[in-house]
């Protein structure tokens, strides 16, 4: 355990959030994304794991050390509903309001078409796997900066 560290966070998670620079991007997804796959084409190029978490609880301790890029519109992003790209699902919206607490700014993630999804998310930095079952628990998370003291 570490001080000022959530505990959900494991250390290969934390070294992949550390080694990401700007504008990186991290994959969470859910269990019946094809995470081990798509995992290999990354420049980590390894599938981590957060197995025991729903995909916003993996999402809250992420952002908990991982500041969002402010700079673009697709600061984070959702898989669309197929057929249906302006449903938002119950864990969308669970996602979104951990963005929105831990952003401190009401910014609407970008919808990302399913095979869209999957292109984008082989040309990721890393994925994260989490616990998630229901069906489009899978983002996309953009790596900002944090400025200066002062």
């Amino acid at each position: 355990m570490l001080k000022g560290i959530d505990n959900r966070l494991n250390a290969d998670v934390l070294y992949a959030l550390r080694a990401m620079g700007h504008g990186d991007v991290v994959v969470v997804c859910d269990t019946n994304f094809p995470a081990d796959s798509i995992a290999r084409h990354t420049d980590l190029g390894e599938l981590l794991h957060m197995e025991n978490l729903t995909a916003a609880q993996a999402i809250e301790a992420i952002l908990s050390v991982l500041p969002l890029d402010t700079f673009v519109e697709d600061h984070a992003a959702r898989m669309e509903v197929a057929g249906e790209p302006a449903t938002v699902p119950p864990v969308q919206m669970e996602v979104q309001n951990a963005i929105d607490a831990a952003d401190g700014r009401e910014a609407r993630m970008a919808g990302v078409e399913r095979f869209d999804f999957y292109d984008r998310a082989r040309e990721a930095y890393a994925v994260i796997q989490t616990g998630e079952r229901r069906f489009y628990g899978c983002f996309l998370f953009r790596k900002g900066v944090i400025p200066p003291e002062g």
